[in-house]
Order: C-alpha cells, then sequence, then structure tokens
C-alpha cells in the first residue's frame, strides 16, 4: 500500500508538474552556460512563437489578464489554506497543491519567457565594441546628451499616448534589423496597472506581464516620462530581459524616432543616470550648469511627482523582491543593473560603426578612435 502511494507521488500525474519544474531548471542552467544556443534556440526561434501567441490572446481584454492571473493565484492559496484551517483537506494535500502551482507557474514564466535572460549580451547581438572606462570621454558623451536634450525640449500638450504608441511601434519597426528583433513578434497593446496607486508608492512605472505578453504602465505616469517607459516596457516583449538592455533599447528607438517628443522623454531620462553616475565628478556642477532651466524644471518636476507618490516602506520592500528576483535569474548586479545602461550608452556613443549601421540621424560626436 506504501509502495503503491509512493510511485503515485513520484511518477503519477500529480508530480508531473514537479517534474517539468526539475527539467525547466535544467535547461536554465544549460541555456546560462551556452547563450548562444539560447538566443539561436530559444529567442530567435521558439520565444517569437510564444509571444506572438500570447499577445494575440491578450489584445482581445482591455484589462491585464497578468494581473487577473496574480490575483486568481492569491485567491487560491487563500482558499486551500482556509480548507486546511477548517479541515476540508489535510495538510499533506495542501503542501502538494502549493508545490504543484509554484511548479506550474515556474515552468510557464521560463518557457513564456524567462530563458531569455540567459541569452548573449547585448554587446555581442548588436556587435557594439565595448568602451574601456574613461572619464574625459564620459564626459563628452554626458555634454552631448545634455546639448541635445536643450535642442529636442518641448512641451506635450499636443500628443496623446495613442500618438506615442504609434510613434515607439513604428521606430521599433524601422530599427528592428539593427537591434536584432524579430519582428513584429506578436502585438503590444500597453494595458494599465491595476494596482497603480500602490505599485507607484514602490517607484515602479511599468512592467512585462510573462504569462500572457501583456505590456503594463502605471496611470500616475507623467506624459513627459511616457515614452520612454513604453520603449522600456516594449523592449522586455521583444524579448529583452535585461533592464539595463531595456533600458538602452528604449533609449535608442525613442532618440532616432523623428518625434521630438520621443527624443526628449528618452534624453531626459538618461540625463538622470548619467548625473548619478558622474556625481563625483570634479567638474559635476559645471555640467549642471549646462543644462536649460526649462529642461531643469522638467526633470525637478518627475522627481517631485516621484516624491510625492513614493512610499519608502513600500518602496525598499518592492527593492528587494526585485533584487533577489534579478540576481536568483543571474543577473549579478541586481537591482543595479538598471544603471548598466550608462555604459551601453557609452559603448554606442563611441562606436562610429554602429552608429552608421543604425543610421543615427544625430552622430555621437568624438568617438574614440578605433
Amino acid at each position: 500500500m506504501a509502495k503503491n502511494k509512493f510511485r503515485t507521488i513520484v511518477i503519477g500525474k500529480a508530480a508531473l508538474p514537479i517534474w517539468l519544474a526539475l527539467l525547466t531548471f535544467g535547461l536554465t542552467e544549460f541555456f546560462s552556460r551556452y547563450p548562444k544556443i539560447t538566443e539561436t534556440v530559444y529567442s530567435q526561434v521558439l520565444y517569437p512563437i510564444f509571444a506572438f501567441c500570447l499577445s494575440f490572446l491578450s489584445k482581445w481584454f482591455s484589462f491585464s489578464l497578468d494581473d487577473v492571473f496574480y490575483g486568481l493565484l492569491v485567491l487560491f492559496v487563500i482558499t486551500i489554506f482556509l480548507m486546511t484551517v477548517f479541515r476540508k483537506i489535510k495538510f499533506s494535500r495542501f503542501l502538494l497543491l502549493v508545490i504543484q502551482t509554484l511548479a506550474i507557474c515556474y515552468v510557464l514564466f521560463y518557457w513564456f519567457w524567462g530563458f531569455n535572460y540567459y541569452r548573449s549580451g547585448i554587446n555581442n547581438r548588436l556587435s557594439i565594441a565595448i568602451s574601456k572606462p574613461d572619464t574625459v570621454q564620459f564626459m563628452r558623451v554626458l555634454e552631448d546628451l545634455i546639448a541635445r536634450t536643450n535642442a529636442s525640449y518641448c512641451n506635450f500638450d499636443s500628443i496623446s499616448k495613442v500618438e506615442i504608441n504609434a510613434l515607439v511601434e513604428a521606430s521599433y519597426q524601422k530599427h528592428a534589423s539593427f537591434l536584432k528583433l524579430s519582428y513584429p513578434l506578436g502585438t503590444r497593446t500597453p494595458k494599465p496597472i491595476t494596482l497603480s496607486s500602490f505599485f507607484a508608492k514602490a517607484s515602479i512605472a511599468g512592467y512585462y506581464g510573462p504569462f500572457f505578453g501583456e505590456v503594463h504602465l502605471n496611470d500616475s505616469l507623467l506624459l513627459i516620462e511616457y515614452p520612454q517607459v513604453l520603449a522600456h516596457e516594449f523592449a522586455h516583449q521583444f524579448g529583452i530581459t535585461s533592464e539595463a538592455e531595456a533600458n538602452f533599447y528604449g533609449w535608442l528607438v525613442c532618440t532616432q524616432s523623428n518625434s521630438k517628443h520621443l527624443q526628449y522623454s528618452a534624453d531626459i531620462s538618461m540625463i538622470n543616470y548619467f548625473l548619478s553616475q558622474g556625481r563625483r565628478l570634479h567638474n559635476f556642477q559645471e555640467l549642471v550648469q549646462q543644462i536649460q532651466k526649462p529642461v531643469i524644471d522638467d526633470i525637478r518636476k518627475v522627481q517631485k511627482h516621484s516624491e510625492n507618490m513614493r512610499n519608502e516602506r513600500i518602496e525598499k520592500a518592492a527593492g528587494k523582491v526585485n533584487d533577489v528576483y534579478l540576481k536568483t535569474n543571474k543577473v549579478e548586479k541586481g537591482i543595479e543593473d538598471y544603471f548598466g545602461v550608462v555604459q551601453f550608452v557609452m559603448d554606442y556613443s563611441t562606436d562610429s560603426v554602429a552608429q552608421k549601421r543604425v543610421g543615427s540621424k544625430k552622430p555621437h560626436p568624438h568617438p574614440s578612435p578605433k
């Protein structure tokens, strides 16, 4: 009797999710060791199929299927917990259901999107040379960034989110070849985060829902922030898992758009990353003084808006969760990965060959000697 029960647990239907999770875990280890295989087999072949199917399904719903899915998961766990407390089911049954549920979520997450964490790095994929740390070069790129932000300054009274969506999509289509994207890779219909105010307290502007291929944006975003955040989340839907890489993709497609609104949104966002990295430079204040007052006012406006929405405890807790999540997926820098975009912009800005391939309308001066 005991032997039959053991066989049922180990090789029966109840064990299938667990075995699939173990298989998936084995694949994560394999893919992490062989990023070229991940890129060739999963990112370029399998993932586009999943992305197309999931986005085709989710586009028919105006609300977030991912958020509904998460809500149902929480409700399910609470229900079986209460059933256990009131002895409607045995504790062993409760434990098995929890393990099965976690296993299914684990499998779906990696097969639907997560294996992209182990693809080739951006410099390898896009053939962008890695630049060496150089303070002088950093200052030159920052000065250029400031000059372009000043030049692209505009207000957002004359543009809508629908127009921005179309412009970002068009820019991704135009630069898909350089970005090595299997365009269109499904469809992208931005949806509001169900609990936008709560996520705003955690300083979360948007997120990608891998279970239904959905792009989510926070309703509290200022319109000036919207293009860059949208382009960032679109990058995730295109299979770009790294936050730094998604930031770079978003910045590139926005700055290479014909729209000044997209250019300004991306550059003003990037300035914050560069200023954060350059605070210890001896001429930091001189660089800041190059930023024109209207741009400074917008930077302060965004900062004040974020501070008013932010809840320090919630933000800190969310940051820790995100940090653990990223490190679990072998993103060694964890939450600091967001700031890695500075290196990618430096690499691109000092690689004149890459700029020619992307067809940059606004060449970045001072390329490093090749």
